[in-house]
């Protein structure tokens, strides 16, 4: 059986409790017909602005998950380019604040360095709300605003879904115990069937993002590679969908 990247963090214990004949959790669910792409909060805030350590490049932007975002975002792009040339949806997220950051609310309870939001990373002059350039929406995609985690949590992103006639997502970004996790959760209580791509998505904790994912893998979605979403979308239909006509 091929080794999954949560597996050293695994109990034998844990191994044999989620094991498919046992509990029976962790069973492939399957695609949906009518994917959208979803790629969630991929900004310069939570991948800087080059590849670099991670105890370096969070000097300047505090949520940074350091030189690993980088190799996912490569892999992201590939899948964005394969669901353009399809015409299925790519919708992203990105957070949003108001410039005196009151609208912060329960942020600022965790983080002694959450003032640093109004200035958008003291050492920088990009907004990090910004998606990162090798990924920038193009004209018929879609970016859903958000405050909180979920990209569902008081956004339109459910009722663009149901407009484009949507049964699944295929959800990637960052950071996987954070924004991903409780994206993918809120799909999965709207029946949503779910799927992350496990080489798209990252997290400033390597334990963190590993147990997430067999967590999500477990219960709510399928975590797959990046190689399975190819091969998937090369099935798919061109032009099933009406997409916006241009203009973000």
């Amino acid at each position: 059986m091929e080794e999954r990247i949560w597996d050293k963090f695994l109990t034998e214990r844990d191994k044999l409790v989620f094991d498919t004949a046992a509990s029976g959790y962790g069973a492939r669910q399957g695609f949906g017909k009518r994917p959208a792409i979803l790629v969630i909060d991929v900004n310069w805030a939570f991948c800087g602005e080059k590849p670099e350590p991670i105890l370096e490049s969070i000097k300047t932007w505090r949520n940074s998950c350091g030189e690993e975002s980088w190799p996912a975002v490569a892999a992201i792009k590939k899948i964005i380019d394969a669901a353009h040339g399809k015409g299925l949806p790519v919708i992203y997220t990105t957070g949003i604040r108001r410039a005196d950051t009151w609208d912060s609310g329960s942020w600022t309870w965790k983080n002694s360095r959450h003032k640093e939001d109004a200035s958008h990373g003291r050492a920088s002059s990009k907004n990090g709300n910004e998606i990162v350039d090798a990924i920038a929406p193009q004209p018929k995609d879609i970016v859903v605003y958000k405050q909180k985690p979920s990209g569902f949590f008081g956004t339109n992103l459910a009722s663009y879904l149901t407009l484009l006639g949507c049964d699944s997502i295929i959800a990637m970004g960052t950071t996987t115990s954070g924004c991903v996790r409780a994206t993918v959760l809120d799909a999965f209580s709207l029946n949503y069937r779910v799927t992350v791509v496990e080489d798209c998505s990252f997290d400033r904790a390597q334990a963190s993002h590993a147990l997430n994912l067999f967590d999500m893998n477990a219960k709510y979605a399928d975590v797959l590679h990046s190689r399975e979403i190819h091969k998937f979308i090369d099935t798919l239909e061109a032009g099933m969908f009406k997409l916006p006509a241009g203009g973000l």
